[in-house]
């Protein structure tokens, strides 16, 4: 009987990717995958090790199946990921439960260090080089089968202070557009018909390897495949938004109008702090350009707060553009100390303080969503189903203006049964917190 491998993977869509290749390297090698990875002989954790509640999150995770292992049933535990690439020798040291720690360079080898642990080799420490993480090859989407990320390079070299990604992945690095036209025209074949592009900075995608931002191109030749109904790219840097990104974003109809942009302050003494270069004027300059050239725009952004020395004033001013920007979607975290980064050594708010300011921009973004919401009401959009919920006796889905994962949820009535992965159109009726509610008008496609 094959030995049989479970993967818990945590942290961003770009880590998931890298759980999909090695999954598909472990059953190439002849193990067996099973879905729940309690009932798994081995369990392999990718971790995420970005900022303090991943770690933690990480962390717990890799105890919890330790625990399984010592009460018998399960074999073994490996963690690879971020968080085994970047604590190396704390792994080994602090859970010595663990067969295997395996960086994010080694990720290939992870059939072979398998057979190593049930060879009775001690806890096995593998750690390539950064550079090795494999871009291309095979993989076993672990989405829903209608929709699919696409890394499009990886690591970063934005260096900014408070960010440990470079020091963990590495510098940035693209892909050949080839090999990611290859892989997206598998993916179209193979069912998917929403296409999530991603890296830790997209709007760089290029640059490397071709001297320039090529990802407006990229995205045109990505919808001139068929069988994608949308494309969505997450993770645009707004310092690098040029104006043939936006031009293609708006001439595109397979592009969703959606905007991911990791804005982090609006501040401009934060931002060059943060070794960001906008500042309030140019981010406000770049909002109101994609409102105009691209109607009915999403707009979502992240945000820092309780950054080292950031003042009340400038957490204030934050607040302040929250509410007259008026984001559709927000997203805001309480700054994390990361050693070996710049920040880790500026001085340092209160825990306690940047929790509270985080918590208060997420309050005022309630109010900005739910004018949002309710300026929806009476609408009809797009929506793909994504399956139903018993208890509330409805369809659940996402429009558009919701990447998956990420954003809230529509739910709907339809007088038929609906597929998972089926495109409907919604009539917007009421909302409930972040979400919206709705009923089916016209159904987007065939019958079953």
């Amino acid at each position: 009987m094959a030995t049989r491998v479970g993967m818990v993977s945590l942290g961003c869509p770009k880590n998931q990717v890298d759980a999909e290749h090695m999954l598909y390297d472990l059953k190439k090698e002849g193990y067996q995958i099973v879905s729940d990875a309690a009932l798994a002989d081995v369990v392999v954790i990718n971790t995420c090790g970005f900022i303090e509640s991943a770690k933690q999150e990480a962390i717990d995770t890799i105890l919890e199946f330790c625990t399984l292992k010592n009460e018998g049933r399960i074999k073994a535990v490996v963690a690879t990921g971020c968080l085994a690439e970047r604590y190396r020798d704390e792994m080994k040291k602090e859970i010595p439960e663990l067969d295997a720690v395996v960086g994010i360079g080694s990720n290939s080898r992870l059939p072979e260090i398998i057979r190593e642990i049930f060879a009775g080799s001690e806890t096995v420490c593998a750690y390539g080089s950064k550079t090795e993480l494999p871009m291309e090859g095979g993989r076993i989407i672990s989405t829903e089968p209608f929709y699919a990320y696409i890394k499009i390079a990886e690591g970063c070299s934005n260096n900014c202070t408070y960010c440990a990604i470079p020091a963990i992945r590495g510098k940035f690095r693209s892909r050949k557009m080839e090999d990611i036209l290859d892989e997206t025209k598998w993916l179209a074949e193979n069912g998917v018909t929403e296409l999530v592009v991603i890296a830790q900075d997209t709007t760089r995608y290029g640059e490397d390897i071709y001297g320039k931002s090529m990802l407006p191109e990229l995205l045109g030749k990505l919808c001139e495949i068929e069988g994608f109904k949308w494309i969505r790219t997450l993770y645009s840097y707004p310092e690098r938004i040029s104006d043939e990104f936006i031009d293609t974003l708006a001439a595109e109809e397979k592009l969703v109008k959606y905007v991911d942009m990791p804005i982090q302050h609006c501040n401009s003494e934060v931002l060059k702090a943060m070794n960001r270069p906008a500042g309030k004027e140019y981010l406000l300059e770049l909002i109101e350009k994609l409102r105009t050239r691209v109607p009915g725009i999403v707009l979502r952004i992240t945000l820092i707060a309780g950054f080292p020395g950031e003042t009340q004033e400038q957490f204030e001013e934050l607040c302040q553009f929250v509410k007259d920007v008026g984001f559709e979607r927000l997203g805001c975290f309480a700054y994390s100390p990361e050693e070996g980064t710049k920040a880790f050594k500026m001085e340092q708010i209160d825990e306690e303080v940047r929790e509270k300011r985080a918590e208060i921009i997420m309050n005022e973004q309630a109010l900005v969503a739910e004018r949002y919401n309710q300026s929806m009401l009476g609408r009809t959009v797009e929506v793909v189903c994504e399956g139903f919920d018993r208890y509330a006796e409805c369809y659940f889905g996402r429009g558009t203006a919701d990447a998956p994962e990420i954003d809230g949820k529509i739910f709907f009535t339809s007088e038929r049964k609906l597929r998972v992965g089926e495109y409907v159109t919604v009539e917007l009726y009421d909302t409930l917190d972040y979400d919206l509610l709705g009923s089916v008008t016209e159904l987007g496609g065939e019958e079953d």
